[in-house]
């Protein structure tokens, strides 16, 4: 786990390679133990290293043994070790035991093919010193990430914006779409980013650069393909034995390393199962002073009977909200997962333990776990009622102007997913944004336009509706929100985290697995329950949440609801928002009127983040 950065061209170089050295130290928390550089008249490389294999060598920007090849690369190939036995029978000579010259070896030996032979998380750049080509490439999942624009006439990457700002021809400007976006889904969900002209590699895509031309590729794709049995449908048992074989497969894959490593033991089901069948010493766990939003007895609890000793923390309230601005300068890009303070505080943690720690992020989305699915599970049954009918009675229930029970069941059984499920959180509706925002900061950007493509695609695979949530969730959410804090809270801290479930022989198993396994009366997530109970000590399953968060109850406290008054009197937030109808927003949450802590938060944490960023 690393960062590298990097240009094209010579304008900016010289004889202290000043630029590529600056644009590196942005990202030196991702790697503190070495650096490295590499510049000559048509490429700038810069590296900082977090090693775990071959500690004394694999040092980077690597270089082939006949020059033809540099090589920056962020992650981890897990299954390294047998891709070179493989490569050594093909007359391949190494130097040094580190994944890093596997990679190398293996795009000399397969070219882009190579991706279709990886096991593991990974962001790289390969450049191609005669032709001057660039091939860069992002894992299957989006685990890693991997920024990119053409500014000045040359392309510019990282694994991380806040490097380009050290380049002199980077034109800082807020693109007011991703804002929008990102009202809606608490994350940026658009492939270009919160900075115009910055986009995202997206997962499962590799991109070639020569000569200012740039083409993208999709060389994978993660597709749910439920499978039954020849002889009628597939027994739960032989399920259940296929999810825990791949599982534990996995796991002794992320296991691999010349360090010590841990878990992270939240309490929920995900990570109690990868922490019940890992061989570490070590888990690590962080709940917050208040009553009911601590699981860390449940997770000493287990971690008690596997013999696993558990390091935990309760983050106080003073310690959460002081860390705030440095967690979205880390970010890149705003982020209104509050989850995300826990984990930058468990990595900073577990840091003084062990060097990374693998972690449960990818379970809810491969094996169905989210709560919204099992709500629309027990929505199946209103398909005998026709839609036009159903529509109808949601529509006078939304009319209706006082809650009352089953309101909101009406109004959900009234829409298809494809009209009401943007993911696991829809904080502001199109019209929300419409009354928040001024006017120059509108774009008409709906939430249909994004979500779209996806549901088109599972439309066309024939997914039923449960399967079509999670495909999305796959492709935004686990994407947008999940996975880009686990990286950047993680290396933050300068520590590796490692997500066994998001594996692509997992996933061949989850993929495979009927709906009435993974969701039913019985609750989400059914099939890997019982896979992970198998492992429990107790054969029970006490685990709930994962790390919940009180900033509901917070912003509801005059000291903090004055912290976040003042951020939205400042005067640049006026030339954004509509302040009356923040401070209404606010106001109301305060007297107990109404829940607005998700709309409240997801616009803090965009002024904290505009604040260190411009």
């Amino acid at each position: 786990m690393c960062g590298f950065c990097g240009f094209t061209g010579n304008e900016y170089n010289d004889d202290d390679n000043t630029v590529i050295r600056k644009m590196a130290e942005r990202v030196s928390h991702r790697g503190p133990d070495g650096e490295g550089y590499y510049v000559d008249g048509d490429i700038s490389l810069g590296f900082r290293r977090l090693s775990f294999f071959d500690l004394k060598r694999g040092a980077q920007p690597m270089r082939s043994s006949d020059g033809v090849y540099s090589l920056v690369f962020n992650g981890e190939i897990y299954n390294f070790i047998e891709l070179r036995a493989e490569l050594a029978v093909k007359g391949h000579v190494f130097e040094t035991t580190a994944d890093t010259e596997v990679l190398l070896h293996m795009y000399e030996e397969y070219g882009g093919g190579m991706l279709d032979r990886l096991r593991g998380m990974f962001a790289f750049v390969i450049y191609h010193h005669a032709s001057g080509e660039l091939f860069a490439a992002r894992d299957f999942f989006g685990i890693k990430p991997f920024y990119y624009g053409v500014f000045g006439g040359q392309l510019l990457f990282a694994s991380e914006i806040k490097s380009f700002l050290e380049y002199p021809a980077f034109v800082r400007e807020l693109n007011p779409l991703a804002l929008e976006a990102y009202l809606s889904f608490q994350y940026s969900a658009l492939d270009e980013t919160f900075f115009k002209g910055v986009y995202k590699l997206p997962p499962a895509h590799f991109m070639r650069y020569k000569g200012g031309e740039l083409t993208l590729t999709r060389y994978w794709q993660a597709r749910f393909n439920p499978v039954e049995s020849y002889k009628g449908k597939r027994g739960l048992n032989d399920i259940v034995e296929q999810i825990d074989a791949a599982v534990k497969d996995s796991v002794g894959y992320h296991q691999r390393a010349d360090v010590e490593l841990g878990t992270f033991l939240s309490g929920g089901w995900d990570s109690s199962y990868i922490t019940a069948v890992s061989k570490v010493e070590k888990s690590f766990s962080v709940g917050f002073e208040y009553e009911g939003f601590s699981e860390i007895e449940s997770a000493k609890s287990l971690a008690k009977a596997k013999g696993i000793e558990n390091i935990s923390k309760n983050i106080t309230t003073t310690e959460f909200w002081d860390a705030l601005p440095a967690i979205q300068y880390h970010m890149d890009e705003p982020l209104a997962d509050p989850a995300a303070i826990g984990l930058y505080f468990v990595c900073r943690m577990a840091g003084g333990y062990v060097k990374g720690a693998l972690t449960g992020e990818g379970a809810d989305e491969l094996f169905g776990g989210y709560e919204h699915y099992h709500r629309m599970y027990n929505l199946s049954f209103t398909k005998v009622i026709p839609l036009a009918l159903r529509r109808l009675i949601g529509k006078w229930a939304g009319k209706i102007p006082f809650e009352f029970k089953g309101k909101r069941f009406l109004q959900s059984a009234g829409k298809p997913p494809e009209e009401r499920y943007i993911g696991n959180f829809h904080t502001f509706t199109d019209e929300d944004r419409a009354e928040i925002l001024q006017p120059e900061m509108l774009h008409n950007l709906r939430t249909i336009d994004i979500t779209r493509p996806y549901y088109d695609q599972a439309r066309e695979m024939g997914y039923d509706d449960i399967t079509k949530m999670q495909y999305l969730d796959l492709h935004l959410w686990m994407v947008g929100d999940i996975l880009l804090k686990a990286d950047k809270m993680s290396m933050a801290n300068s520590f590796e985290i490692r997500v066994p479930f998001l594996d692509r022989e997992v996933f061949s198993v989850a993929a495979s697995i009927p709906t009435r396994y993974r969701v039913n009366r019985k609750g989400a997530k059914y099939a890997l329950r019982q896979a992970a109970l198998r492992n429990f000590p107790d054969g029970k399953g006490k685990m709930r949440r994962g790390f919940p968060v009180p900033t509901r109850l917070w912003l509801r406290e005059e000291k903090y609801y004055a912290v976040v008054r003042e951020a939205f009197e400042k005067e640049f937030v006026g030339r954004i928002f509509r302040r009356d109808k923040l401070l209404q927003l606010l106001d109301r949450h305060k007297l107990g009127k109404a829940d607005h802590s998700r709309m409240i938060w997801t616009i803090y944490m965009f002024i904290l983040w505009h604040e260190r960023f411009f």
